[in-house]
């Protein structure tokens, strides 16, 4: 499996708020956002005069549940969770969030706070675009609209996959579906690349699982041949069988 960088400071390093972080997006980072192709060039302009990049590091929340909607986040590399603490103070999760995703739209078309936390769950790179912005381009793009209108339906459909999967008694399926909801071609626009760098541990925080729990789920997806495990991370073999197979302990 893959390892994950551990934290370029330590607990007696001063670490700058993340808001002053931030740096203006260069031209490659901007070509690699999937909803930036779509825009005419004087949208385009906009957008470049006002995205923002930084680097968050793990364990950091990029939002947090109560606070008032500034911005719109897109992932550029690394790895984050999306949850929120329970009635009982139990965490629940509601997505895993990779390289290529944009999330938090419903809540600044909303204008209300978060209902959610976004924590990285390693050393990440963040995207944001200020909610000024974000309604600028619903007010004059076409493209961008049909863009977000995409994103909710599918975002939609995921949560109520999430829904399900929370009440299946089979921890196989569970991380099957889990993982499969990573290479969702709407919300994680990456390409035809099937291998996801990620670690156990991590993967047991996005499934709620523990980590030898989903050490022997993967040990079984691999028998019935959906992925490999190596160094590199996990490499999907057969994404539709993850996200419809139903796996026995083998």
């Amino acid at each position: 499996m893959y390892t994950a960088p551990s934290s370029p400071h330590d607990s007696t390093t001063a670490i700058p708020p993340l808001l002053e972080r931030r740096r203006f997006a260069t031209q490659a980072e901007l070509q690699a956002v999937v909803w930036w192709q779509l825009l005419e060039p004087a949208h385009r302009l906009r957008v470049a005069q006002d995205m923002m990049v930084g680097q968050v590091l793990a364990g950091e929340l990029v939002c947090r549940t109560g606070r008032a909607p500034t911005f719109w986040f897109g992932l550029l590399e690394g790895l984050l969770k999306m949850s929120n603490d329970g009635s009982q103070g139990q965490t629940i999760t509601f997505s895993g969030l990779v390289p290529g995703g944009w999330f938090g739209e419903g809540t600044l078309l909303k204008r209300e706070p978060y209902r959610y936390n976004v924590q990285a769950l390693r050393n990440s790179v963040v995207a944001v675009l200020p909610i000024d912005t974000f309604h600028w381009l619903l007010d004059h793009s076409i493209a961008f609209n049909r863009y977000i209108m995409n994103q909710l339906n599918e975002r939609l459909g995921q949560f109520i996959a999430a829904r399900e999967v929370e009440r299946l008694d089979s921890p196989n399926v569970r991380v099957a579906r889990s993982l499969a909801a990573l290479f969702n071609p709407i919300l994680f626009p990456v390409g035809g690349d099937k291998m996801l760098r990620i670690t156990q541990q991590e993967l047991a925080y996005l499934v709620g699982l523990s980590r030898q729990r989903v050490n022997e789920a993967l040990r079984v997806l691999s028998l019935h041949g959906a992925i490999r495990v190596g160094y590199g991370g996990l490499l999907v073999s057969d994404l539709e069988l993850l996200r419809r197979g139903t796996f026995e302990t083998a």
